[in-house]
């Protein structure tokens, strides 16, 4: 067997420290979405990975909520919190649009507007940077990043709080070295499919939330 058939030639990879790093093939986009549990949770776990590389990500997310079982501070937060090089925010309305979940509906519009905006912000914000080049972990990331995550985005321009031709645009428009990761709504973006690089259907096969479970701490939220 040749060494090309086993990373690190057999060795158990072990921890190292972070340090500020640039990726050198980044630049796709992806898209994350379908009626399955765990579409937030790859992403996540896909932003994990590249801060634990030293690359700056940041997480930009529409809405999240819509249970009472459901508390306001998320696992990932906190997480996010004490990792080097990630960082988020949540511009979208907590709570879901159209679940008689006692939020405003015309706070979720202005709401996932603002957020719409923000997105843009950071994808020019990205464009006028060296992607090319490391990053302070703990910097602001209107000063550029090596990967967007925009969480529920897709769930936003389904239930038409931002428009699908503008999210099209800003994949259009993102800098070439940028990876920008799309995630939410049940239903299929055909208007992404050719802009995309990767798409993945997250499908439901069963889901405990059918027989009544309420989502639980730490694996829901």
């Amino acid at each position: 067997m040749s060494d090309r058939d086993t990373p690190g030639r057999g060795r158990t990879p072990e921890p190292r420290e972070i340090e500020p790093a640039a990726p050198e093939s980044f630049g796709l986009t992806q898209v994350w979405w379908g009626d399955g549990k765990g579409k937030t949770t790859a992403t996540l776990g896909m932003a994990f990975r590249a801060a634990g590389h030293g690359f700056r990500v940041h997480v930009l997310q529409f809405m999240k909520g819509g249970a009472d079982s459901v508390e306001d501070v998320r696992g990932e937060y906190n997480a996010i919190a004490a990792l080097p090089g990630l960082s988020y925010e949540n511009l979208g309305h907590y709570g879901w649009h159209a679940m008689n979940d006692g939020t405003e509906e015309r706070d979720h519009e202005a709401e996932a507007r603002a957020g719409f905006e923000r997105a843009k912000e950071l994808v020019e914000a990205a464009d006028a940077a060296d992607l090319t080049t490391p990053f302070d972990l703990d910097g602001d990331p209107d000063d550029g990043v090596h990967m967007l995550v925009l969480d529920e985005i897709l769930y936003a321009a389904d239930r038409g709080l931002v428009d699908s031709g503008a999210v099209l645009e800003l994949i259009e428009d993102k800098p070439e070295s940028l990876e920008l990761v799309l995630s939410g709504s049940h239903s299929r973006p055909g208007y992404l499919m050719e802009a995309a690089d990767l798409v993945t259907n997250v499908r439901k096969e069963k889901h405990p939330i059918d027989a009544g479970q309420r989502a639980r701490k730490g694996t829901e939220y």
